[in-house]
């Protein structure tokens, strides 16, 4: 399994997640709520952090794995 990076932006993170169809649809302060149609509507929020800390990464793509009916593990290694 690819290990989750290190210092990986807010920014760059919502880049990688357009792939799934995420779009920001709000901000308030310093975090960023993106929004997916793909399989039913789904909201998560990414800190605009520079770098993101790798339990809240961690929790990021296990919530958007659930949505998506895959692994953890499959969702990053498909995002990097």
């Amino acid at each position: 399994m690819k290990k989750i990076p290190r210092d990986l932006s807010g920014k760059e993170l919502i880049k990688k997640l357009k792939r799934y169809g995420y779009e920001p649809t709000r901000q308030t302060g310093s975090h960023i709520r993106l929004t997916t149609q793909q399989n039913g509507e789904h909201h998560i929020t990414i800190p605009d952090h520079t770098t993101l800390r790798i339990g809240t990464l961690s929790s990021i793509f296990q919530d958007i794995a659930q949505h998506l009916g895959k692994t953890k593990a499959e969702i990053v290694e498909e995002t990097f």
